[in-house]
């Protein structure tokens, strides 16, 4: 189909339906962005927030006035500028008034107009009474004084400002959010003094960037005493590219033990925190919390208690975890997109925000000065004509008698012109007084001083730098108050482990030789005597506590790890260990360790080699678990071995042909995975055909004595007695004595 219009038989036009709804659609989008969602930078506005503004300032609703009800305001809005739901207007209303949602609020409301807990509790328009604030002041004063452009309103019936003519960067001041088709912004408010400050820095050094202006805006000031925890370079980074995201944290104190949350984040409910917090009280979470309370009232807008359990409960560590698990800390996105004074819609940095504010702010003073200027010169053309009449103040009056059309004769007797004329035929008798001619002459004395004030200044740059600099320090000086929101840098918040959270008790972990695993309250557990399904025995056991991970080897030496609080209890049979795990098909399990992540243990295999390991680096999250022991060609995992300590301790190691070695624990290498070092010597064709392989390994202590297992019979040793099998690391051993060349095992016996 042609994409031109077509114009029908009947004379209609016929336009491609691809054309039309891409028209539509653009322009309903260009609406939404530049007449509904962005705020602009001259005066930091939405239409619909500058128009309740204007609308209240045409009802004499100033900070002076009595108040009047909001239906009345949001019956002029809707009536007069803005065709939409009263709802919505009454909403933007109200956001203007909540000094918890607005760091310098613009309408003084009475009444209900929300809380901090919920701010959408507000009463009805009806029942509500406002006006606007005096800081309103800052964006209303100047209104009248030729500053702004004046469009027609939706109607055409009358005019209202397309902007308001803000003597201070308001888009900063206040922030905004809103949505639009394809954008949004997310501006946070600043403080209005050091917004200033930064303005003032500018207007001197015009090339200054964002890193000198931030000597001055350390960062954004939200209404809340809650602190800012964001690090000043990302601060920075955001000011930069006009995009990033922030982190407030609440202020708390000990008060007799008990945790009083004194300041929440922006925009954060207190009932909300109270509800994550005992939800996860409910869930058994927080054992070391007993109570909470909110004692919030009229004196202490926020109080919330937070009892723990006993004076040992580390509050740091606690406000540490609800910090990263509630909004007691929260993130804010940051997009400082607004319409530029060009208008169009843009993301901009800190500098280009400043500097074209005051390019808007240096035209708005110079329009102010002509508006001035202009007012001036007539009033002075005026003074000029009345001067002259009273100076023939005798044949101005005969004329005025005596001619059917004075004016034209005026005009042309005294040359004056009509609006001279005009003025003359105006004057009042009580004004004919021989006073008046001195008051003329002094007023024209004042009005020359300022006309030629104003002409220096509209004719210099340094002087309107200086009137603009001016007005922004007293604007400051006015309206400007201390920061709320302290800059404050922490630690990143974290949350409790779950080992953490769980008491430490001590625990027995028993594995079945089918794999069925259960935990036994206690240390002295005969592990063996405990009940097993028919056909299943006792395999492995490890003591260990409830707060600590249990982590198994399987035959091919992947490592898997699981919660031992969340084992079942040992009067049962347990369960079985695939349902927490997926090993592979025909494993078997061959280790059972439990201890601290710095716990130490020998990793090996019956090929001779091995390393020693940290029991954090064999843990696993995935449940089919790490590969943690690399086996050589033909080799078979050994039970890991605990290491107490590495110095001053030695490795014991026996193979099937009767051979024994010890060496220093420390010739070993600390690894988090791999084959390991060889321990002791054994030919690799011996272990690939199961010739000879190493039975056991153990690791002894300075005082330790080690026993050789063999049938019936041991043989004891002390570290003493052990010079004949000690040797480096890799030796072959020695020989054990006649009836120990088939050892079962080995077994450390602590002095």
């Amino acid at each position: 189909m042609s994409e031109h219009v077509v114009i029908g038989a009947d004379g209609v036009e016929q336009i491609p339906l691809k054309r039309y709804t891409e028209k539509a659609y653009l322009d309903y989008s260009m609406y939404v962005i530049l007449d509904r969602a962005l705020p602009s930078i001259s005066d930091g506005l939405k239409p619909v927030q500058r128009r309740i503004v204007y609308a209240m300032s045409e009802l004499g609703l100033k900070a002076t006035a009595k108040y009047k009800k909001s239906a009345r305001t949001v019956g002029d809005v809707i009536g007069k500028f803005h065709p939409h739901g009263d709802s919505a207007v009454y909403e933007a209303m109200v956001l203007m008034s909540q000094d918890f949602s607005y760091r310098y609020p613009l309408v003084d409301g009475q009444g209900n107009w929300g809380s901090p807990d919920d701010p959408k509790s507000f009463a009805a328009m009806r029942y509500t009474e406002s006006k606007l604030t005096h800081y309103a002041e800052v964006l209303l004063s100047e209104l009248g004084q030729g500053t702004v452009d004046w469009v027609p309103n939706f109607d055409g019936a009358i005019d209202e400002p397309a902007m308001l003519p803000a003597r201070v960067p308001n888009i900063l001041l206040n922030g905004t959010t809103g949505i639009a088709v394809g954008m949004a912004t997310d501006i946070p408010p600043h403080n209005l003094r050091e917004v200033v400050s930064a303005c003032v820095h500018l207007l001197d050094e015009p090339k200054a960037d964002v890193q000198a202006l931030c000597e001055h805006i350390k960062g954004p000031d939200f209404p809340t005493d809650a602190e800012i925890v964001t690090p000043s370079e990302d601060l920075r980074n955001i000011y930069e590219t006009g995009r990033g995201s922030l982190k407030m944290r609440a202020v708390w104190q000990e008060e007799q033990g008990d945790v009083v949350i004194t300041a929440l984040p922006h925009q954060t409910s207190g009932s909300r925190v109270l509800e994550q917090i005992a939800q996860q009280m409910q869930a058994k979470k927080l054992p070391m919390v007993v109570d909470l309370r909110d004692e919030s009232d009229h004196e202490n807008p926020t109080r919330l208690v937070v009892v723990p359990r006993s004076n040992r409960v580390d509050l740091e560590a606690l406000m540490n975890h609800l910090f990263a698990t509630t909004d007691l800390e929260r993130s804010y996105r940051v997009n400082l997109n607004m319409i530029g004074i060009d208008g169009r819609p843009q993301v901009k940095s800190l500098d280009r925000i400043l500097t074209e504010w005051l390019e808007f702010r240096t035209a708005t003073t110079r329009r102010r000065l002509e508006f001035r200027l202009d007012k001036v010169l007539k009033r002075l053309h005026v003074l000029d004509g009345l001067l002259i009449a009273y100076l023939n103040i005798d044949e101005v009056i005969a004329i005025i008698r005596e001619e059917d059309k004075p004016k034209p004769v005026l005009m042309e007797r005294f040359g004056l012109s009509d609006v001279q004329a005009e003025a003359i035929l105006e004057l009042k008798l009580r004004h004919l007084a021989k006073l008046e001619e001195m008051k003329i002459r002094g007023e024209q004395e004042d009005l020359a001083a300022e006309r030629d004030s104003i002409e220096l200044t509209l004719g210099s740059t340094r002087r309107m730098k200086t009137l603009v600099r001016k007005e922004l320090l007293a604007t400051a000086e006015e309206f400007g108050d201390e920061r709320r929101s302290p800059l404050v840098a922490r630690t990143e918040a974290k949350a409790f482990a779950q080992e953490d959270i769980v008491s430490a008790d001590p625990v027995t972990v028993v594995l079945s030789q089918m794999g069925w695993i259960r935990a036994a309250k206690g240390h002295d557990i005969d592990a063996e005597a405990l009940n097993y399904k028919s056909g299943d025995r006792y395999k492995l056991s490890a003591r260990g506590k409830t707060n600590q991970p249990v982590v198994l080897l399987d035959s091919t030496g992947r490592s898997y790890s699981v919660a031992a609080h969340s084992l079942p209890s040992a009067r049962g049979q347990g369960e079985p260990l695939t349902g927490r795990i997926n090993p592979p098909s025909g494993v078997s399990f061959e280790g059972l360790m439990m201890g601290t992540d710095q716990s130490l243990y020998l990793m090996a295999s019956d090929a001779g080699y091995g390393f020693i390991a940290q029991l954090g680096d064999l843990q696993s999250k995935n449940k089919a678990g790490k590969a943690a022991l690399t086996l050589p060609k033909g080799a078979k995992v050994l039970p890991p071995v605990a290491v107490k300590q590495v110095e001053d301790s030695h490795v014991v190691a026996v193979t099937t042909d009767g051979r024994m070695l010890a060496f220093p624990t420390a010739d070993l290498p600390q690894m988090a995975r791999g084959k390991g070092n060889k321990m002791i010597g054994i030919p690799s064709a011996r272990v690939a055909n199961r010739e000879e392989f190493v039975v056991a390994v153990a690791v002894m202590g300075p005082g330790d004595s080690i026993k050789v297992l063999s049938g019936r019979r041991h043989l004891s040793m002390k570290l003493t007695e052990l010079e004949h099998y000690l040797g480096e690391r890799g030796r072959r051993g020695h020989k054990l004595p006649r009836g120990f060349q088939k050892v079962d095992g080995l077994e450390v016996v602590s002095s």
